[in-house]
């Protein structure tokens, strides 16, 4: 593994930056292991080349951390553009804690790193990383392969990760790599363009481009200049791109030298590959490209669609940071290993917007099947043909995504990608007969004309999902651009490549493509100009990919095996740990109340006194509200009343019986504690239909379609819970509650995640359910909804009862005084509450 990057590029200073890099290495050396710590070390490290322009020898910042033994592998770490070494440093901590050393760096022309950016030039930036291997070959700490030759693995996201790739290319002495959302083609990436077998230049993304050059505007010392830290022919290329829209030949070689598309073909070393879903400056079909460019000559090449990206999407940084640490465990520390299987996250409401603090299922198969799939399905799409106006300079302009808004980017394929009147067509597929998961490309062929000859024509194409009532949604806010040249009357057939997304549709939804005439992120043509875009062909054909599901890297089958050897645990536990001659008799008296509590305590170890001797009664017909703020007792009390916690004193009765852990009038109770919990890979049906089998109880009817009616979820109750928003969880939650028309409904804040239209309507199911002579207990902070919905309310403090009776009784006598007045009266002020 000895072969370096000067024998890919000859530099004649090559020599001196070696020696100079040695030097301090040696004078380094003395490192002790004894001492070895996770500080990182400062260092200033000479680097490659310099530029025609740069006025001195390149410094690069750094630095070092040590693990606690040694030697040991190491790994470089690479920023993202903008960042620096500090960028990295939560990764390095926790690669030196997994026993590496790890070089993190600022790259030049970034942090307090001299010289000029030249955007991962191998004369410049790639040239800087092999002098940093020169300098881990010095290190006693670090383990080495041969002299010169330390093993050593590089990782970095995006302008890091096309660092990482490129210097595995122009450097043998790497042994492993990790790039995450990165480029393959630096010119694809930023001129985007996807009409398939196309040799026209794309459509440039004028504002991630202005994002990117704007971070290298302000020089070293502080000041702001028209180039920046930017080497003159980069700072040319984009002024030229920025004015006038036109990638210049020259732009074009520089791009092409810095692309990892000119050097995939020497990376044979174990290669991790990650693509953001979320991601519309260097989205899954880059890493694709990467991904099969390397795997054509390396079979060790794993790829990753995670739900990040640079648009934000799901933040899964813990679950990657351990996939990085495993991947470089196992191909340069002899760990256990690694499989290279494909791996994608399926995210909840990936297509219906909640990602904010949306789970995420994860998909996997042995192989990588493209973007593609590993076969296609073709649906019937519709529509006539349909013309569209290109506005005058492109506005008003349609807003897929948010460039640089991280998290926010998620509004634009939620709440503002909606299609601009007159300036976009519309084609859809009838409701689908059965669900279908995309996992990829879709492609569409479409007929184009316009009514001027000779015009180039700029569209934006987008798949999007139609369910039921929702309105339709743009995944992840992607679109496909496309640039066509000199496009006149009569129609051009073209088949165009749709985003790749990672969604499950289901049966009774529909799918939609529409072909826009703007969008604020790209470059768009003066105009106005009027287009003509009809279907050429009937189908719209989407990847299938048969995937199976994992939890945490677990198969989804031992879910159930896992399930019952916990109940076998906690059923041994509850036994043994169980209070002895504890069982209180029946009570004749209280045959014909829901739920009374006598005396109930609950002390936990330490002296944490949780509830202290509560006694109420809740009568047939009522709502009752248990108020308190945060640590007032109220969960600890529902679920003793539940039996799912033993009382430490006292009792609680269902119907005049003694409730315990498994107690026959539990049957009268339905409820929701503590939040939804659902099997993600089933359907809200399904999920439904299991817990009543499992209740024991289907012989009897579960009322299923009254419950449904008041979920509320339409087709979506169909669709896989994975796939579910939050309050759609909620609704679910509380339709299980009710399987059965239960004589007792007790539910935990059973308004979270629902709007004020939901909250209305469930106000008026649980008045409906209480009038049929049920009764209903709710834990809520929002006392205003409190006040609408109870009719009695106990109030607890500090694990003790200090109100209780209905609500008219608490406000008797008060003129003008709402509920959270009296609470507050009641419990003193400083408690945190929610009144509306």
């Amino acid at each position: 593994m000895g072969r370096t990057y000067a024998e890919y590029v000859a530099n004649p200073r090559r020599l001196a930056v070696v020696a100079s890099a040695m030097a301090l290495g040696l004078a380094s050396a003395a490192i002790s292991t004894a001492h070895a710590t996770t500080n990182p070390q400062d260092l200033v490290l000479d680097g490659g080349p310099i530029s025609a322009t740069d006025s001195m020898s390149v410094q690069l910042e750094a630095d070092l951390y040590l693990p606690r033994t040694t030697p040991a592998p190491a790994v470089v770490l690479a920023h993202g553009f903008g960042g620096s070494k500090e960028s990295v440093a939560t990764e390095a901590e926790y690669l030196v804690d997994r026993g590496f050393v790890v070089l993190a760096y600022s790259a030049r022309g970034f942090g307090s790193s001299t010289g000029q950016i030249s955007m991962n030039s191998p004369d410049f930036e790639i040239a800087d990383a092999s002098t940093l291997i020169d300098y881990l070959a010095t290190q006693d700490a670090v383990t080495q392969d041969a002299p010169g030759d330390p093993r050593v693995g590089f990782a970095g996201g995006s302008y890091g990760g096309a660092l990482s790739l490129m210097v595995a290319g122009y450097d043998d002495r790497v042994d492993a790599i990790s790039a995450d959302i990165t480029w393959n083609d630096l010119q694809t990436s930023l001129f985007s363009q996807s009409v398939i077998d196309s040799n026209v230049t794309g459509v440039f993304k004028q504002l991630w481009s202005g994002l990117f050059f704007s971070a290298g505007l302000t020089t070293n010392d502080g000041q702001v200049t028209d180039c920046g830290r930017f080497a003159p022919d980069w700072c040319a290329a984009y002024s030229t791109a920025a004015a006038d829209g036109v990638l210049t030949e020259q732009a074009r070689l520089l791009m092409a030298q810095s692309s990892p598309a000119s050097i995939t073909n020497r990376i044979s070393i174990p290669t991790l590959l990650g693509g953001g879903q979320s991601d519309s400056l260097f989205p899954l079909a880059q890493v694709n490209a990467n991904a099969e460019q390397i795997a054509a000559n390396n079979p060790n090449v794993k790829v990753v669609w995670h739900a990040g990206g640079h648009d934000g999407g799901v933040n899964e940084s813990e679950r990657l940071r351990e996939l990085n640490a495993q991947w470089f465990q196992a191909h340069l520390a002899s760990g256990p290993p690694i499989d290279d299987s494909f791996e994608v996250s399926l995210v909840e409401a990936s297509a219906f917007g909640g990602q904010a603090n949306a789970g995420v299922a994860l998909l996997s198969r042995p192989t990588y099947p493209g973007l593609f799939g590993e076969s296609q399905r073709a649906i019937q799409i519709a529509g006539p043909p349909q013309q569209v106006l290109a506005p005058a300079g492109g506005v008003p302009a349609a807003i897929s995504s948010l460039p640089g808004a991280g998290g926010l980017a998620g509004l634009a394929g939620g709440l503002l990608a909606l299609p601009l009147p007159n300036q976009s067509a519309t084609f859809a597929t009838e409701p689908l007969t059965e669900s279908v998961q995309i996992i990829g490309s879709s492609t569409i062929t479409v007929d184009i004309a316009s009514e001027t000859p000779t015009q180039n024509v700029t569209l934006f194409a987008s798949l999007r999902i139609i369910g039921g009532t929702e309105r339709p949604i743009l995944p992840q806010g992607l679109v496909a651009p496309v640039l066509l040249e000199n496009i006149g009357p009569t129609p051009t057939t073209v088949a165009i490549e749709l985003p790749a997304i990672v969604a499950d549709v289901a049966a009774g939804e529909r799918l939609a493509v529409v072909v826009g005439t703007t969008d604020q992120a790209y470059r768009m043509p003066p105009g106005p100009a009027v287009y003509s875009i009809a279907l050429a062909t009937d189908n719209l054909t989407v990847p299938i990919t048969p995937m199976s599901a994992t939890a945490s890297g677990m198969p989804v089958w031992l879910w159930p095996l896992i399930a019952l050897i916990v109940s076998v645990l906690i059923a041994v536990l509850v036994l043994l740990l169980r209070p002895r001659n504890t069982k209180a008799a029946a009570r004749s008296d209280l045959a014909d109340v829901p739920i009374a509590v006598e005396g109930l305590a609950k002390h936990f170890k330490g002296g944490v006194h949780a509830v202290n001797d509560v006694t109420f009664q809740v009568p047939r017909g009522v709502v009752l509200g248990l108020l308190g703020p945060n640590g007032a007792g109220k969960t600890t009390t529902m679920r003793m009343v539940m039996g799912l916690i033993y009382p430490t004193g006292g009792n609680a009765y269902v119907f005049g019986q003694p409730v315990f852990p498994g107690a026959a009038t539990l049957a009268h109770i339905g409820s929701f504690i503590e939040g939804p919990g659902f099997l993600p890979h089933l359907s809200g049906r399904e999920n439904l239909r299991l817990y009543w089998e499992a209740s024991g109880r289907e012989s009897s009817d579960p009322k299923l379609d009254y419950v449904l009616d008041i979920a509320g979820l339409g087709s979506a109750i169909d669709r896989k819970v994975r796939t579910y928003s939050q309050g759609m969880r909620q609704r679910l939650g509380i339709a299980q509650a009710m399987l059965g028309m239960p004589d007792v409904l007790v539910l935990d804040e059973p308004t979270n995640g629902l709007d004020p239209p939901q909250i209305r309507e469930m106000r008026q199911v649980l008045h409906d359910y209480a009038a049929t002579g049920r009764t209903v207990v709710i834990s809520s902070h929002l006392l205003s909804e409190v006040e609408q919905t109870c009719s009695h309310v106990v109030v607890m403090h500090h694990g003790a009862l200090i109100a209780q009776g209905t609500v008219t009784e608490l406000l008797a006598g008060r003129t003008g005084v709402r509920l959270e007045d009296v609470f507050m009266e009641i419990v003193g002020e400083g408690h945190e509450v929610v009144t509306s």
